[in-house]
């Protein structure tokens, strides 16, 4: 057997997480496992496994081609700081209780420093129609080589200044901006801040007016954009109260920042009106409205029946117009028809008689 990768020696600090990957390569291919030695002089290797140290040591192992091993720790503490070693045997008898095995196991170490965290202090202000957020580390700390502020994992701002404070400023409203926003102070582990702009809940309908025809099912969605989440979504109708699912005809459902109501069979007079939707967080309440229209299941035919009838009407006149016009005056047959003819003959008989004579 032998390494094809080989875990890299990193640096953590607490609460952090850490991976380390080994990969080996034999005929036949060789298992993977993990073992751990502390940095107490007196402490030896022990092997770990799967959902180790409180369930916080994972270990993900594939066997294909070749092995490959990953093992990760979650929430990392002072006591995880130590030497951490990949070894890979394919030797038929390596987990044998008595025999040796012929072939050793091959290691591969590396060492993880878990450091403790330094305390970030955050804050945030208003000032002249701005917010200005802040990160001041504690001292002692790690050499810092800039920082960056980042929000929805986009990085707003950077810089390269060594100092153990940062700021960024945002021109608005705290209900305009709210969100988890990071400061990050670039050092060897990079430190994290986390700074909170936390509003009551900024509530909008996703659309203010609603139609649906009678019968349908009607549905009207609100949502929260605000920071935090809402907690408890409910909704009213005007002249109602609160409406529930239990009645049958309303379905709700909620799911963090977005409420949703379906109205089953929709009913002009009982279901048209205004529906409150209303979210509440831990700094409050909030809560829009939305107006909803039922119309006939006849309503779509109306600008098909106008162009009907608009039609019909055209009809209409076109033939009363026709049968009311006077017929066109037809020319007199005995005046104008008949002289022609005469003449016409009178000279052909002159014209035979000419001949004859000549003859």
């Amino acid at each position: 057997a032998g390494f094809i990768k080989s875990p890299l020696s990193q640096k953590r600090l607490t609460q952090d997480s850490v991976e380390l990957y080994c990969e080996a390569i034999g005929n036949p291919i060789p298992e993977i496992q993990w073992w751990f030695e502390g940095n107490d002089p007196n402490e030896t290797y022990a092997q770990l496994w799967d959902g180790a140290r409180q369930d916080r040591v994972k270990i993900n192992a594939t066997y294909n081609l070749h092995s490959t091993s990953t093992i990760s720790i979650a929430n990392l503490t002072g006591d995880d700081s130590g030497m951490y070693e990949c070894r890979a045997s394919n030797d038929p008898d390596r987990n044998h209780l008595s025999k040796s095995p012929k072939v050793k196991w091959i290691r591969s170490q590396a060492n993880v420093f878990v450091i403790e965290r330094p305390e970030i202090i955050t804050h945030v202000g208003e000032s002249s129609g701005k917010l200005i957020l802040t990160c001041n580390i504690s001292a002692p700390h790690l050499a810092i080589t800039g920082h960056k502020w980042i929000h929805k994992e986009k990085v707003l701002e950077e810089d390269s200044s060594s100092g153990a404070f940062t700021s960024y400023t945002i021109e608005g409203k705290m209900e305009e901006h709210s969100g988890i926003y990071e400061c990050v102070f670039e050092a060897n582990p990079q430190i994290r801040g986390e700074v909170n702009i936390s509003v009551p809940p900024q509530v909008t309908a996703y659309k203010k007016s609603e139609h649906g025809n009678e019968g349908d099912t009607g549905v009207l969605t609100c949502k929260n954009p605000s920071f935090p989440a809402v907690t408890t979504w409910s909704w009213h109708k005007s002249g109602h109260g609160r409406l529930d699912n239990a009645s049958g005809r309303y379905i709700i459902k909620s799911s963090g920042n977005k409420t949703e109501l379906r109205i089953l069979k929709l009913d002009i007079e009982q279901d048209t009106g205004d529906y409150f939707c209303n979210a509440t967080n831990s700094l409050g309440t909030g809560d829009a409205t939305v107006n909803l229209r039922v119309r006939s299941r006849l309503a779509a035919l109306w600008p098909f029946l106008g162009i009907v009838a608009e039609v019909l009407v055209l009809v209409t006149i076109i033939f009363i117009y026709e049968k009311r016009r006077k017929p066109d005056e037809v020319p007199d047959d005995d005046d104008g028809g008949s002289a022609p003819l005469k003449s016409n003959a009178t000279n052909h008989k002159d014209k035979n008689v000419r001949q004859r004579n000549a003859n």
